[in-house]
């Protein structure tokens, strides 16, 4: 169960997204403006912040995330926002968000990307491997192996391949590839990820019998040891 506060002036927009959560089975708690949301998210604990940028008076999402990291608060935040400019993404992201979620957007893309957040943020920092099945990538080393025998990787790929291991058995969608990987700079509608994707995928199932990197069709990818038929419903992943 998360704790999730939500600072989003626009309440009908709020109540989607606390309603949401709270039938997943999480506690969610919303704020209209800049000073009531700055007071919770310091006050309290939460797994996690959604905060929209835009906010009415003289504290909007960008003041809060500064003070937050000033405060030493490493609460995960992902800012959304009807700004869709590069460079509205990226100051967002200087400011302290840990994601940037465009409006509108989906709620099932929303969840995904809190569930990538908040996994990371309560991973222990001394971890040094990543293991889905027999598959592992070594974040020292950068070594990567499937069954024991090593598989090269290119910079690029080992960073797309340990994102989807960080999100092991959920859907990762090509917008959050591009994000986490190229770091805004292709279009997302480039067929970059694709090939990228492709090419990663010879590699690590080429010599294997059983595929381990899951086109999801309509949605994205997934990387999992699972068959398809064995994968967990979407309400079992929330």
């Amino acid at each position: 169960m998360w704790h999730c506060l939500i600072i989003e002036d626009d309440r009908e927009n709020a109540r989607y997204i606390v309603n949401g959560l709270r039938e997943l089975g999480h506690v969610a708690v919303a704020c209209h403006d800049g000073r009531s949301g700055l007071d919770a998210a310091t006050r309290s604990n939460w797994d996690a912040i959604i905060l929209d940028r835009m906010l009415p008076g003289d504290i909007d999402g960008l003041a809060i995330l500064s003070t937050l990291r000033a405060l030493g608060k490493k609460t995960p935040v992902l800012v959304l926002s009807a700004l869709s400019a590069i460079d509205d993404r990226i100051s967002g992201l200087e400011a302290g968000g840990d994601d940037y979620l465009v409006k509108p957007f989906s709620f099932s893309e929303l969840v995904a990307r809190l569930k990538a957040l908040i996994r990371r943020s309560q991973a222990d920092d001394n971890v040094r491997e990543l293991r889905v099945g027999e598959l592992t990538a070594n974040l020292a080393t950068r070594e990567t192996s499937r069954a024991g025998r090593v598989i090269a990787l290119q910079p690029r790929e080992f960073r797309l391949l340990t994102h989807l291991m960080l999100n092991a058995h959920s859907v990762v969608t090509r917008t959050m590839l591009l994000e986490a990987v190229w770091d805004y700079r292709f279009d997302p509608q480039s067929n970059v990820i694709d090939v990228q994707v492709s090419r990663l995928r010879r590699k690590i199932d080429g010599d294997f019998d059983t595929p381990m990197i899951h086109t999801v069709r309509g949605a994205g990818y997934m990387l999992s040891d699972r068959l398809p038929d064995e994968q967990p419903t979407p309400t079992q992943q929330q």
